[in-house]
């Protein structure tokens, strides 16, 4: 019985859903996050055909023939870009961009990672790096005796250094924009990576070429709604039940009558 065939879907697609949702949940507190949402497309349809009817009225004709559905299937799932919540921290290395854009980390491979995560610190040797150690591109060396740092707007990353009069800028901290930021590939711990979908990446400083400004002592939280996410959840699990019940129907209508 096709039935059971079609519920099956629905029963798969929503039990994708339902991970897609507990993965937000899940990320609801990390830095940068930003959330997923599926999509779904019916599957293709089964045409019987069949003599068109007439209608009362004189040379009316209602379309004949029965369409029926095989059921649906996940066709995608989106990443959410817009901006999270911004939270006062008391690093002064972490930043946040207000507006479009993604820190450049370097991987221990060589190639470039993109993420929003502006959790910074300095390592041993002054360089500013993630929490786990990787470098942000370009290079940023702060000198080991520096007594303050703060970051403008501009990305400009400026040092006060004992025994000179001024501060003095030791780097800038610049931003990629893409042109499809949707399309990036998920690298894991809040990284992504570029692909053909997203283009490749245009470097500027921040608050140049529709870029976002920057934001020191701040991180972006996610931007996960958790009551959003909670009734989406409902929904899911109900639209699982309806099919599960579909399937019990059509279960008991193909058990023959008498049986036990």
């Amino acid at each position: 019985m096709q039935a059971l065939q079609t519920a099956a879907t629905g029963m798969l697609a929503q039990e994708r859903r339902t991970e897609v949702i507990a993965n937000n949940l899940a990320n609801m507190n990390t830095t940068g996050y930003q959330r997923r949402r599926i999509e779904f497309n019916s599957l293709i349809y089964k045409n019987s055909p069949r003599p068109d009817t007439p209608q009362s009225s004189p040379n009316d004709l209602v379309a004949g023939g029965i369409h029926s559905g095989l059921g649906v299937k996940a066709a995608a799932t989106y990443r959410i870009t817009e901006q999270g919540f911004l939270k006062k921290t008391d690093n002064p290395l972490d930043m946040a961009v207000r507006g479009s854009g993604y820190f450049q980390i370097q991987l221990p491979n060589g190639e470039t990672a993109y993420s929003r995560d502006g959790n910074f610190q300095l390592d041993p040797e002054g360089q500013i790096v993630t929490q786990d150690g990787f470098p942000m591109q370009p290079g940023i060396n702060v000198p080991t005796n520096t007594q303050n740092i703060s970051v403008n707007a501009s990305g400009e990353v400026i040092a006060k250094i004992p025994g000179q009069e001024n501060p003095a800028v030791v780097g800038i901290v610049q931003i990629a924009l893409f042109a499809n930021a949707g399309g990036l590939s998920p690298l894991g711990d809040n990284m992504f990576s570029a692909t053909e979908q997203s283009g490749q990446p245009t470097v500027v400083n921040p608050g140049q070429g529709g870029s976002g400004s920057l934001l020191q002592g701040f991180v972006e939280s996610s931007n996960v709604n958790p009551i959003d996410e909670i009734t989406k959840l409902i929904k899911a699990q109900r639209a699982y039940d309806m099919n599960s019940k579909v399937m019990s129907t059509a279960d008991r209508m193909m058990t023959p009558i008498g049986a036990k």
